[in-house]
C-alpha cells in the first residue's frame, strides 16, 4: 500500500469486515515514508477486502491544510468502490461547516465510501480493439443507463448497466445505425451532490468524480464489486462488434466541491497539494470549473495520478480514447491556460496515451478559458462554433452564410495553420449539454424547472426554433416543418468535413421536454423511449442511410482540408455557387439564403491503404435556409448532368441518385429549410442505400 501526502504526519490503513460495519476491525500504520510517499506491506490482503484511510496532519485551513483523522477517506488509487457513501453530517471536516474554524470530531467511518481489493483477472477472449481511423469515425455520445433502462428487449436485470449496453439488441441498434465509436458520459465513480440527494435528485450525468480508477458501481449488475468485470465485458462485446469505446473523463475537479464540501478523499489526504487554492486564504479554492474546486496538474504527483489513471483505463480496461471535460483547466499549470504545460508534454511522449483518441472540450469557465482551435496538433476538439453556426443558419438567422460555409468545410481557419487535419473538428449539432435535436426544433426557451433551480441553470442562447408552437404539437404542418429541419440539421452534420458526433437518442426523436441541462434527471426526461411511431422510424432509417452514404463517399470525409485549388480539368476541389447558377463572388457572402457547394471527387489528395490515389464521385450540396426559391444547377464535372441523391424535405437518401439526370442550367425549386445533394451522373439511378 502506498499513498502520496506531502504534509501528512501519519497515515493509517483501515480494514473493514463488510460494507455494513460502522467501524474498521483493524488498522495499520503505514510505517515508511520515502519523500512524500507513505507506504507499507499489509499481509493477508486479497480480493474482496474493504478498506479506507485515516490521514493525520495539521488543521490550518488558511494555509490549505485540512487533515482530520476523524474522517475515513478513500484511496485515490482504489480500483473499485466496495461501499458507496451515505450522506451524513460527519462527512464534513470542519465546524461550523465551511468556516474552517475547527475540526469536526464526528467519526465518518459508518458513512464514508470504501475501496475494495479486486481480482484483476479477466478473459478478453482474444478480442482486439477495432482501431477505426479518424476519417472513418462516427461518434455516438450516450449515457450507460439512459440508453438501456427503458429498452423492453434488454433483460430486466441488465437494464441501466454496463451489461445492458453490451446486450445484443443494443449492439444491433448501434451497428444498424452505422456509428463506429461509442462515447460514454462519465463512468468513473461519482458523488451525488448532497443538495441533489436532499431534493430527491441525482447527479445523473456523472461530472462529479469521486475516484479516477473505479468504475461507477450504480452501473454494475450484481452489487458494487462487479462493476470492473461488467465494464470489461461491455468493452469486449462492443469491440467484438467492431465498435470503439471512448469515455468522458473529469480530471479538472472532484466531487469534494468548495470549502463547504465533504472530506471524502483528496481533501483529507492532502488538500494543499491536490487542489489549486487562493494564495491569500487557503480556505478558498480557485474555481476554473464552476464546481467549487480545480485539481492542480502543476503538482507532479497530481499529474502522475491523472496519467496513471488514463493508462489504467487503456491497458486494463481497454478503452480506445477519452473525451476530456473542461480540458482547458488541465492546461492551467499555474493560472493561465498554457498549451505547452506539462500535461500535454506528458501525454505526447507517453507510448500508451499518445496512440489513443484524445478529444478536448476546449474551454473552462476561467479567464481566457475558451480555447477552441488552440489545442496541440494530436488532439481533436469539440467544435462549439460548428454547432452554433449550423443551428443559426438553419434557423434562418441573417449574416451566417460565410460562417456556415467555413464550418461545414472543416473549420480550416481554426485548425489548418498548426498542421492539423479536418478530423481535429468534432462536429455536433446537439450533445448531452443542451437541447436534444428534437428539442432544438421544438423549443425556443429552456424549461428546466424540474432541476429545482428556478430555471436559472442551463445554456443560453439555444439557437433553436419551435416552428410556431412551444413544445409538443399535434398540428401536422408544424410537425412536418420540424421533421424537415431535423433532417437538414442531421444531413449537414453527416456530410460536413470533420468528425460527426451524434447525440444518442436523436435518431429516435428523443426529447427532454425542453430541459437543456438534464444533469440531475434520472427519469423519463433523460431516458431513451424505444417506442417508435412511423415518423420516428422513418427518421431513424434516414439517419442510418446518411451514415452509410458518408461511409461510401470519402469526398465527405477528407483527410486534408479543402483549398479551392484546381485538381482536374480546370475544376477546383471545392467551388461555391450562387442560386443563379454562377460562382459566388465576395459580395455574395454578405447575402442570405441559398448556397451551393460543389465537391470534385477527383480532388482527393490522400492515397488509399494500398498507395493508390483515392477518387470519388463529384457532388453538389445545396442548402436553402430562409425561403423557397429556385436554384440553377451549375456545370457538372465529367458527366452529363446531376442526379438527386439526398433530399431532406421528403427524407430521400439514394446512393447514385434517383430519376433521370438533370441538365446543368436547370432551375430546381428548393423549399425553405431543405438541403439537396446531387451527384454528377450519366448512368441509370441505383437503388436505395
Amino acid at each position: 500500500m502506498a499513498i502520496y501526502s506531502e504534509y501528512a504526519t501519519r497515515v493509517e490503513w483501515l480494514l473493514f469486515a463488510n460494507a455494513y460495519d460502522p467501524a474498521p476491525v483493524r488498522s495499520y500504520d503505514l510505517p515508511h515514508r520515502t519523500g512524500p510517499v507513505w507506504h507499507g506491506y499489509v499481509p493477508g490482503v486479497g480480493p474482496g477486502l474493504l478498506y479506507g484511510l485515516r490521514v493525520h496532519g495539521r488543521w490550518a485551513p488558511r494555509e490549505g491544510h485540512r487533515f482530520n483523522p476523524a474522517k475515513v477517506v478513500l484511496d485515490p488509487y482504489a480500483r473499485a468502490i466496495g461501499r458507496p457513501l451515505t450522506w451524513h453530517p460527519s462527512l464534513y471536516g470542519d465546524r461550523p461547516r465551511g468556516s474552517g474554524e475547527e475540526r469536526d470530531q464526528q467519526d465518518s467511518a459508518p458513512y464514508a465510501p470504501l475501496g475494495v481489493v479486486i481480482d484483476d483477472g479477466f478473459d478478453w477472449q482474444g478480442v482486439r480493439a477495432p482501431s477505426v481511423p479518424w476519417d472513418e469515425t462516427v461518434i455516438y455520445e450516450t449515457h450507460v443507463k439512459g440508453i438501456t433502462i427503458a429498452h423492453p428487449d434488454v433483460p430486466e436485470e441488465e437494464r441501466g448497466t454496463f451489461l445492458g449496453l453490451a446486450s445484443p439488441v443494443v449492439i444491433d441498434h448501434l451497428r444498424r445505425l452505422g456509428v463506429t465509436t461509442v462515447q460514454l458520459l462519465p463512468v468513473q465513480s461519482i458523488v451525488d451532490d448532497e443538495r441533489l440527494a436532499e431534493q430527491g435528485l441525482v447527479n445523473y450525468w456523472g461530472y462529479n468524480t469521486l475516484n479516477y480508477f473505479a468504475p461507477e458501481p450504480r452501473y454494475s449488475s450484481n452489487g458494487p464489486t462487479s462493476a470492473v468485470v461488467d465494464f470489461k465485458t461491455m468493452v469486449r462485446e462492443l469491440h467484438r462488434a467492431g465498435l470503439e469505446v471512448i469515455i468522458d473523463v473529469v480530471y479538472n475537479h472532484t466531487g469534494e466541491a468548495d470549502g463547504r464540501g465533504p472530506t471524502l478523499s483528496f481533501r483529507g489526504i492532502d488538500n494543499r497539494s491536490y487542489y489549486k487554492l487562493m494564495p491569500d486564504d487557503g480556505r478558498n479554492y480557485r474555481d476554473y470549473t464552476g464546481t467549487g474546486n480545480t485539481l492542480d496538474p502543476g503538482n507532479p504527483y497530481v499529474l502522475q495520478l491523472i496519467t496513471d489513471s488514463l493508462r489504467y483505463w487503456v491497458t486494463e480496461m481497454h478503452v480506445d480514447g477519452f473525451r476530456f471535460d473542461l480540458a482547458a483547466a488541465l492546461a492551467r499549470e499555474l493560472f493561465d491556460v498554457d498549451m505547452l504545460s506539462a500535461f500535454f508534454k506528458v501525454i505526447q511522449q507517453d507510448p500508451v496515451l499518445s496512440r489513443v483518441k484524445l478529444i478536448a472540450e476546449p474551454w473552462d469557465v476561467g479567464p481566457g478559458g475558451y480555447q477552441v482551435g488552440n489545442f496541440p496538433w494530436y488532439w481533436t476538439e469539440w467544435n462549439g462554433r460548428y454547432r452554433d453556426a449550423v443551428r443559426s443558419y438553419w434557423r434562418g438567422d441573417p449574416g451566417r452564410l460565410g460562417e456556415f460555409a467555413t464550418r461545414i468545410s472543416g473549420s480550416s481557419d481554426l485548425y489548418a495553420s498548426s498542421g492539423r487535419r479536418p478530423w481535429a473538428s468534432i462536429n455536433f449539432v446537439s450533445a448531452h449539454d443542451g437541447f436534444t435535436l428534437e428539442d432544438t426544433v421544438s423549443y425556443e426557451r429552456k424549461h428546466n424547472l424540474a432541476n429545482l433551480e428556478g430555471n436559472r441553470d442551463g445554456h443560453e442562447p439555444n439557437l433553436s426554433s419551435n416552428a410556431g408552437v412551444e413544445g409538443a404539437s399535434t398540428d401536422p404542418e408544424i410537425r412536418r416543418a420540424r421533421s424537415v429541419r431535423k433532417r437538414s440539421l442531421m444531413a449537414t452534420l453527416l456530410l460536413s468535413q470533420g468528425i460527426p458526433m451524434l447525440l444518442g437518442g436523436d435518431e429516435l426523436g428523443r426529447t427532454q421536454r425542453g430541459n437543456n441541462n438534464a444533469y440531475c434527471q434520472d427519469n423519463e426526461i433523460s431516458w431513451y423511449d424505444w417506442t417508435q411511431d412511423a415518423e420516428q422510424a422513418s427518421f431513424h432509417d434516414f439517419v442510418a442511410a446518411l451514415v452509410s452514404f458518408r461511409r461510401a463517399h470519402p469526398v465527405f470525409r477528407r483527410r486534408t482540408f479543402l483549398e479551392g485549388s484546381v485538381v482536374a480539368e480546370g475544376w477546383r476541389d471545392v467551388s461555391w455557387w450562387q442560386c443563379e447558377g454562377r460562382l459566388m463572388e465576395v459580395d455574395d457572402w454578405e447575402r442570405d439564403g441559398a448556397i451551393g457547394k460543389l465537391l470534385h471527387g477527383g480532388g482527393l489528395k490522400e492515397p488509399t491503404a494500398t498507395g493508390e490515389q483515392r477518387v470519388d464521385d463529384s457532388f453538389l450540396v445545396v442548402c436553402q435556409n430562409r425561403r423557397s426559391g429556385p436554384f440553377v444547377l451549375p456545370p457538372v464535372p465529367s458527366a452529363a448532368g446531376w442526379r438527386l441523391c439526398v433530399e431532406t424535405g421528403a427524407g430521400i437518401v439514394r446512393d447514385g441518385g434517383v430519376g433521370d439526370a438533370i441538365a446543368p442550367g436547370t432551375g430546381v425549386l428548393l423549399a425553405a429549410g431543405v438541403m439537396h445533394v446531387y451527384v454528377a451522373a450519366s448512368a441509370t439511378a441505383t437503388g436505395p442505400v
